[in-house]
């Protein structure tokens, strides 16, 4: 007997998250913040600061983009693409990735990039209907994410 349940396990899942150089500017808003409330007085200037810091690293921690190849589904950000409308996957490190991101950009693509990531993949799109010709994704380990929506592709085929 066949599974009627689809196949909707993670093949890969990776959370954008900011560099530890960016948190660390982002915390050093804190002391900024302090030395602006300190007419309130030093101790709740303090807590003010420190609380203000937490509170803008978790954001930028939590609001981060993700990525997830779940079943035959890519999902990028708030974006989602069924993997049959997937076509041809190239992987981008390096040189080759600065290029791909900056002059070599498709000007009709779709694109979830974010700056202290590397790699990047791009996806071409085949859906008819779609204005979008490829989606462009910033990732830390393009080899994996590529081989994970080439795997969902193939179950897709299926």
């Amino acid at each position: 007997m066949q599974n009627p349940i689809a196949d909707t396990r993670a093949r890969y899942r990776e959370r954008l998250s900011p560099s530890l150089w960016l948190l660390v500017t982002a915390a050093l808003a804190g002391p900024m913040i302090t030395l602006t409330f300190t007419p309130l007085g030093s101790f709740p200037a303090l807590l003010i600061g420190i609380g203000a810091a937490v509170l803008i690293v978790a954001l930028l921690i939590i609001t981060s983009a993700r990525i997830r190849v779940e079943g035959t589904v890519l999902h990028a950000g708030r974006a989602h693409i069924d993997a049959r409308w997937l076509g041809e996957v190239t992987e981008f490190t390096g040189d080759a990735a600065r290029q791909a991101r900056g002059p070599g950009l498709p000007a009709r693509g779709w694109n979830l990039i974010r700056g202290g990531i590397d790699g990047l993949v791009r996806v071409e799109n085949t859906d008819p209907d779609d204005p979008v010709t490829s989606w462009s994704i910033s990732t830390r380990t393009p080899d994996r994410l590529a081989a994970a929506i080439r795997d969902a592709r193939a179950a897709a085929d299926r």
